[in-house]
């Protein structure tokens, strides 16, 4: 199949521990720019999901869990080099079925997803490397061991970026994985899958599911699944909770955020821009560090939204194929809808539009919204308290910086911040005291060659960085007594 001069491989066939199948059904993508369709494909149905999680549980821990690291650490090499082959066509078709730039996905596969994988595969043989320790009873063998059959689900917004951060530190780690992607992933997943086709994992490793939601609750509540991993929302994560409490199976919450940019009253305004714009806007708000809030002095307040407002006024919509296009559409008529609903209530509230909040003239089909900038938002206000994931950003002031702390911190998020001031160490100061998992000073993260995660309603656990590995492992000690003695017991 051909898409915007891309082939995509198996179009009506699903990927199943390290096999291509034949699918249950089809699927219709539909264009985000112009909502028309442009391709149909096939669906993974329950049966591939127990299929893929018994091959994960039989031929997956018999031969991936057992191999040592170097033996994962090759293949997965194989896996990556693949993806970075293919990066340009990877974003191609991601912007063709969910709308995100390919400006964008220049950036984001280039710079976070090839850096987080090779920090992964650098530093694998060490995380994973067993140590000894002293004891009174003997010398203690700690090592790292497979969690188990790992369901990586995964969201739409960052698909290459979830694989590098997620399904790849499992993987390394010795679980087989059974990957469920977004429905609207189709294209971009595919292109995936033919690189892990040819990487040589062997059978039950992984497999890569594109289907809706009864997928994901089918994982979730497989016995033999032995950790779920979720990026997405709280209702998600809630089901998740519930499905695997009975059996005590792990589980990996990210649940997006409420991310602050906390701008300090020595800040110098031209440095802010430059990460604090794209930082808020890219992926149309779709992201769930985006920052979403921007806190300002009170006494700053006109000097900075008048910046705020020419820079969002700046920022080109168009065509996701457009290099040229910074903002694109976003993924479903229903982000519009809901976008639509916060600035409404917003201003019910008394808040004030001072930028976008309508759909853009010229734009009459596909999913279009303005980046839209909203000042005089009261504090306990829906848009100051909950994730829009749209171009919606809310400006709210502080008193002075001890209060701009607390409205930071004044959220039931807790997944990433930015610091902003001419005083690094001050910031630093203000970081340590702001309660999320990631925080950036003068600029945007997070850095996915560094453990990455929420605190809060934010979720829990971490992925990403050599710290990422051990989130999918077990620690076990081995307590060595001693040679040719039977040992001794407590």
């Amino acid at each position: 199949m051909d898409v915007a001069g891309v082939t995509v491989p198996h179009a009506d066939e699903v990927f199943v521990a390290g096999e291509w199948v034949p699918a249950d059904g089809e699927y219709r993508i539909v264009s985000p720019s112009t909502g028309r369709p442009v391709a149909t494909v096939g669906l993974p149905s329950v049966k591939h999901a127990q299929a893929a999680v018994e091959a994960a549980r039989t031929d997956g821990l018999a031969s991936w869990a057992e191999m040592p690291v170097a033996g994962r650490v090759e293949i997965c090499a194989r896996f990556c080099a693949a993806m970075e082959a293919r990066l340009d066509d990877m974003g191609t078709v991601w912007a063709v079925e969910s709308g995100m730039p390919v400006r964008y996905s220049r950036t984001l596969h280039r710079f976070a997803a090839v850096g987080a994988w090779r920090t992964l595969l650098d530093s694998a043989e060490d995380i994973l490397r067993d140590t000894v320790r002293g004891s009174a009873l003997g010398d203690v063998v700690v090592r790292r061991e497979p969690a188990g059959v790992v369901a990586a689900i995964m969201a739409y917004n960052g698909p290459l970026v979830t694989m590098a951060s997620k399904a790849l530190p499992a993987l390394l780690a010795g679980c087989p994985v059974v990957v469920k992607a977004a429905v609207e992933s189709q294209l971009i997943m595919r292109i995936i899958a033919e690189c892990a086709a040819g990487a040589g994992f062997p059978a039950g490793a992984l497999s890569i599911l594109c289907g809706d939601v009864e997928i994901g609750r089918e994982l979730s509540a497989n016995p033999h699944v032995d950790m779920v991993s979720l990026t997405g929302g709280r209702a998600a994560a809630q089901q998740i909770i519930e499905s695997t409490r009975h059996r005590f199976a792990r589980t990996h919450l990210e649940l997006g955020g409420k991310s602050p940019a906390l701008i300090l009253d020595d800040a110098d305004l031209t440095v802010v821009l430059k990460t604090l714009v794209p930082g808020a806007t890219s992926g149309a708000g779709q992201i769930c560090a985006a920052l979403s809030r921007i806190l300002v002095p009170e006494r700053r307040h006109d000097e900075v939204v008048e910046l705020l407002r020419q820079a969002w006024e700046g920022l080109r919509i168009g065509d996701p194929l457009d290099p040229r296009t910074q903002i694109g559409p976003v993924a479903a008529p229903s982000v519009v809808e809901r976008a639509e609903g916060f600035v409404a209530r917003a201003v019910a509230d008394g808040a004030r539009v001072v930028a976008g909040g309508r759909r853009p003239a010229g734009f009459d089909a596909g999913w279009y919204f303005e980046p839209t900038l909203v000042t005089d938002v009261a504090r306990d206000s829906d848009l100051a308290r909950n994730e829009v994931f749209g171009p919606v950003t809310a400006v709210l002031t502080y008193r002075d910086d001890e209060d701009g702390l607390r409205l930071a911190n004044d959220t039931s998020y807790g997944l990433a911040a930015s610091v902003y001031t001419a005083d690094r160490d001050k910031g630093v100061a203000y970081a340590r005291r702001i309660r999320a998992g990631s925080v950036a000073v003068n600029a945007f993260g997070p850095a996915l060659t560094a453990p990455f995660g929420g605190m809060k309603g934010s979720g829990w656990g971490r992925e990403a960085g050599p710290e990422g590995i051990c989130e999918f492992t077990e620690l076990k000690q081995i307590l060595l007594g001693p040679s040719g003695g039977t040992g001794s017991a407590g």
